[in-house]
């Protein structure tokens, strides 16, 4: 079994190397396999957006939760089974993330025009981009070809994924772990700029931000009371508040919040209160094209994040296939071939 498993190390670059892993995506894969996909991604997440504008946001957030945990692979998508915990309930990701019922909407109008052809990890980034481009922000040619995990692990998302409670220096050395600059970490963190947030990620930053009882002293007066409202000591932690004061919106007007103090989250409102962060959130306040151009640099080389490890494409996105064990190790080329020869 070593020299096979040598062979899928070849066909992606390990998340520790110094080049992300590239050269098995590119825009056309699904060219004669399954042409209308990208087609059908964005008609399911339109619709999606018309019965409910949060729901585009948090399918595009799945993007940065799954890419991060060994590579862009669909593991966030797996429910749990008697012999693995998944990704779902980690710490970062339990009431957080959501409608993972419109990946299941788009899987499943895949699988009936292209059946066992469109990975659960190539509509990840398919769907993120649409999210971004159906609420006003850029769009951008995205890369496919990916196949999806055999397992997920709770484990590796506790370790690796960030609290709301990080702060910037905390970020950018993730980031820089997964070779992505501080202009990256920036950027991508507008991703804020459409969605909501809940009470429980920012209990912390308005009555016990250092321990001593009293609030995050970063926060403008208004909107701290604007916060206490929403959120009084009592309240129902999943309650939801606005991460910015355009949540319907991809615009830049994240930035010009944390600008002005008005940063729902920790995690972001030390974009700015940190040096090290703080220009690239005077840039982006003042120039939404320069936002819009490193935002989709980031999501390119966020979705350019490989684990190595051999994958399948599910037919379902909530459970593996259990396919025969030598089918487990094929490239996504040779998928792809094998669905042409069909």
């Amino acid at each position: 079994m070593a020299f096979p498993l040598f062979l899928i190390f070849l066909l992606h670059t390990n998340l520790a190397s110094s080049s992300s892993s590239s050269s098995d995506l590119r825009p056309e894969f699904y060219a004669k396999t399954c042409p209308q996909a990208q087609h059908i991604v964005r008609d399911v997440m339109n619709k999606a957006l018309l019965r409910e504008a949060r729901s585009v946001a948090s399918v595009m957030r799945l993007q940065f939760h799954d890419c991060f945990v060994n590579g862009c692979d669909a593991s966030v998508l797996l429910d749990d089974t008697p012999t693995m915990l998944g990704e779902k309930l980690a710490l970062s990701n339990i009431n957080s993330l959501r409608s993972f019922e419109v990946v299941d909407e788009i899987k499943d109008a895949l699988e009936e025009a292209c059946p066992g052809v469109v990975s659960c990890a190539d509509i990840i980034i398919m769907a993120a981009r649409d999210a971004v481009v159906l609420t006003g922000g850029p769009d951008w040619e995205v890369r496919l070809g990916r196949l999806d995990s055999l397992s997920a692990s709770q484990n590796d998302s506790n370790n690796i994924m960030p609290s709301p409670r990080q702060n910037a220096l905390g970020l950018i050395d993730l980031f820089q772990s997964f070779n992505l600059t501080v202009k990256d970490l920036v950027a991508l963190s507008g991703a804020h700029s459409i969605g909501q947030g809940r009470c429980f990620s920012i209990m912390h930053r308005l009555y016990n931000q250092t321990g001593t009882g009293t609030p995050d002293p970063a926060i403008d007066p208004s909107y701290r009371e604007e916060l206490d409202r929403l959120c009084p000591l009592d309240v129902d932690q999943n309650v939801t508040g606005n991460l910015d004061s355009t949540p319907l919106a991809f615009d830049n007007q994240y930035f010009k919040d944390l600008v002005a103090a008005r940063g729902f989250l920790n995690s972001d409102q030390t974009l700015f209160t940190f040096r090290e962060t703080r220009e690239f959130v005077r840039l982006f306040s003042k120039h939404q094209h320069k936002f819009f151009q490193a935002f989709e640099e980031g999501m390119l080389k966020l979705g350019d994040l490989q684990s190595g490890r051999p994958g399948e494409v599910r037919k379902n996105c909530r459970v593996v296939n259990g396919r025969a064990a030598h089918m487990l190790l094929e490239s996504p080329q040779k998928m792809e071939n094998n669905v042409q020869s069909m």
